[in-house]
């Protein structure tokens, strides 16, 4: 499947940790994040919200070099890893949490992919882009003073 380029623009850290948080994060999840770029989500979601495991799927291979170089210093391999993988072909079946920062156009060609291998009660966290014919759970706003950041929360089984 083809799908449009998506700009590689991290997540700001005080926006990974808000997502985090309204997914309920914890020791009991695995966190996919589709899209990883520099595995922020990724290590955020170990080192401070004690995740049992964390997976970046990213495609480009100057991002996950550096994010496995990231994950290796801060001594995490055991519990976070970055693949180089098509988000599209990679199998996200064991997460209990997505994580996403993609375009709506790209989020609308996921939806089946996520419908077809989450279990009900997985929670998706979007930040910035809805998944267009879903309902949100929980949908915040986050102001750091000069931009607004919006995050859905959807929870398959519940999303319609």
């Amino acid at each position: 499947m083809t799908y449009p380029h998506v700009p590689y623009v991290p997540t700001p850290e005080h926006v990974v940790r808000k997502m985090l948080e309204l997914a309920g994060a914890g020791p009991n999840d695995i966190v996919y994040d589709l899209g990883a770029g520099d595995g922020r989500i990724v290590i955020i979601a170990v080192r401070e919200f004690n995740v049992k495991k964390a997976i970046g799927i990213e495609i480009r291979s100057d991002l996950v070099r550096e994010a496995r170089r990231k994950i290796k210093e801060l001594n995490i391999e055991g519990r976070a890893e970055i693949r180089q993988e098509d988000m599209f072909k990679a199998d996200i079946s064991e997460a209990t949490i997505v994580t996403l920062f993609l375009l709506t156009s790209v989020n609308e060609k996921l939806k089946p992919k996520l419908e077809s291998e989450l279990k009900p009660g997985t929670r998706v966290v979007s930040h910035e882009f809805q998944m267009p014919g879903w309902k949100p759970k929980i949908i915040a706003t986050i102001h750091d003073g000069r931009v607004s950041h919006t995050i859905y929360l959807y929870v398959i089984g519940e999303h319609k």
